[in-house]
């Protein structure tokens, strides 16, 4: 018996690079959710035979219209978003509402960095995303799939 055939076989970060895709989400009328969990198994690239969990193998995701995305329940006024300056008192709280007509794309942002693993890796995936709030974007020479979820 050849233990060698057994191996399994790794797809180094180059290779990962290769293999890229550009996908383009549209997100209005989605739950958040759950287009939020398919955007980061793509980053991810969970969705390839070759899926290599040390290395970005995933592909780039540019999401369209995220200023209409969809929130179920009472979310849009319960949701509570947190930030802190840092400095004492610099606690401030929002709703989702608020922060979709501050900064559109947050909301998007801040689910798919939820679902990323927190540390090098996970940083370095959240850099192939690309949010624009309306239906416009400058990554046309990329030829980008749209994908349906």
């Amino acid at each position: 018996m050849d233990s060698l055939s057994y191996k399994t076989e790794f797809v180094t970060a180059e290779q990962g690079k290769e293999d890229r895709e550009w996908l383009i989400v549209d997100a209005e009328g989605q739950t958040l959710g759950r287009m939020a969990s398919e955007i980061a198994k793509r980053l991810r690239g969970k969705h390839k035979p070759s899926y290599t969990p040390h290395n970005d193998c995933g592909d780039s995701v540019i999401v369209i219209n995220a200023e209409k995305i969809h929130l179920t329940g009472k979310k849009w006024s319960d949701k509570k978003i947190i930030t802190h300056s840092g400095y004492p008192g610099g606690q401030k709280i929002y709703s989702a509402r608020q922060i979709l007509q501050r900064k559109p794309t947050q909301l998007v942002e801040d689910a798919v960095k939820g679902m990323l693993p927190h540390n090098r890796l996970g940083r370095e995936l959240f850099r192939n995303l690309f949010v624009h709030a309306g239906s416009e974007h400058p990554h046309e020479a990329q030829q980008p799939k749209e994908v349906k979820f």
